[in-house]
């Protein structure tokens, strides 16, 4: 049997996603049953993104859009109110990104250096804000992704690029447009090759090294936040943040939750002049928590403020008498997150624990 058999190629890949886990599965992060559970379904969830990355998105030629972080796969403190979409890029090629900017209030768009796999690190080769984009009176437009600057609609790449991000960020999703977006490669070939073993082998060796890689980052964070800002949001310094990718619009305030039954947080913050704000909670894997059926997450246009214009947020297993409600939804502990914006300060919360008087 040589080592480029189709079953020689599925056997490594599951050897390889098996030791892949180790990081998670091993980690004391994982404090209940809860959390356990949580882990190997987050394993599963990561696993079924690299897939799509190093699989089944994986030509620069021809490149399609997929969801890295969505409702049911969550990477680093995925945001509920961005609809992430990610396509595989080279500086080998120029692409021409068509679209409609909808009425979506933040649209931005990214080159990276995807490095997750190898150290961790997701390094900005171009970034593009709507509002610097030319776009047409019906909203549509056009936007070149090339080494060489083209036209006044112009995002960068460099020749380790390998990523192209796209975020939408909602404020209130059933008042606003998304906006549309495609890409293709300006100087690729009619259709792609054929997949071979060579191509598959590669890919599938990818993704359980994409999977170990970014279950350690985000744990190795996880465990910083749960030593360093324990019930506390004040990572001012914004450096890791940015070396995984971070949009540079945004300033981040990340922290560790724990609460027993009978506590609550009460989090409160002046508000700055800025595009936006929002608030959430995740698990211990830096997954939000569930969205779609509990108020895990909140910003400026969903919270209601105080009288002085500053927003009181609480973090509780029940509903307290006042203040914009986070529910803990079954979890005792976690991590949690603050971003401000397109702000020019960024004020940092005041977090107290509070007995949950309901």
């Amino acid at each position: 049997m040589t080592d480029d058999t189709a079953q020689s190629i599925w056997r490594k890949f599951c050897r390889d996603l098996e030791a892949a886990g180790d990081s998670v599965l091993s980690s004391d992060l994982a404090a209940s049953p809860l959390d356990e559970a949580e882990a190997v379904r987050y394993l599963t969830r990561l696993t079924r993104v690299g897939l799509d990355m190093f699989l089944e998105n994986a030509d620069p030629a021809f490149p399609s859009f997929y969801q890295a972080s969505h409702a049911t796969a969550k990477i680093g403190s995925d945001n509920p109110d961005n609809f992430y979409q990610n396509a595989t890029i080279s500086g080998d090629y120029s692409y021409l990104i068509k679209g409609n900017r909808g009425t979506v209030p933040i649209l931005s768009f990214g080159t990276k250096a995807n490095r997750y796999a190898v150290d961790g690190t997701m390094a900005s080769t171009g970034e593009l804000d709507i509002r610097d984009v030319k776009c047409k009176p019906d909203g549509s437009f056009e936007i070149t992704v090339s080494r060489e600057k083209q036209g006044d609609n112009w995002l960068p790449l460099e020749g380790d690029t390998s990523m192209l991000i796209v975020r939408q960020t909602f404020f209130d999703r059933s008042k606003e447009t998304p906006a549309t977006v495609d890409i293709t490669a300006i100087n690729a070939g009619a259709t792609p090759d054929p997949l071979t073993h060579k191509k598959l082998s590669a890919g599938l060796q990818s993704v359980p090294a994409f999977v170990g890689g970014t279950a350690t980052i985000f744990k190795h964070w996880a465990e910083l936040f749960r030593a360093e800002n324990h019930n506390a949001l004040n990572t001012v310094n914004q450096a890791m943040f940015s070396n995984a990718g971070g949009d540079p619009m945004i300033f981040y305030l990340h922290g560790w939750w724990q609460l027993a039954d009978d506590e609550a947080l009460r989090i409160h913050t002046e508000i700055p002049d800025c595009e936006g704000w929002n608030f959430q909670i995740n698990n211990v894997w830096m997954e939000s928590l569930d969205y779609r059926h509990h108020p895990i997450h909140t910003n400026n246009e969903l919270a209601d403020l105080n009288d002085d214009g500053s927003v009181t947020v609480i973090v509780s297993k029940t509903r307290p008498k006042s203040g914009n409600w986070i529910d803990t939804a079954s979890h005792t502990h976690g991590t949690m997150l603050w971003r401000w914006t397109g702000a020019d300060d960024h004020p940092v919360p005041k977090v107290e624990v509070i007995k949950n008087h309901v």
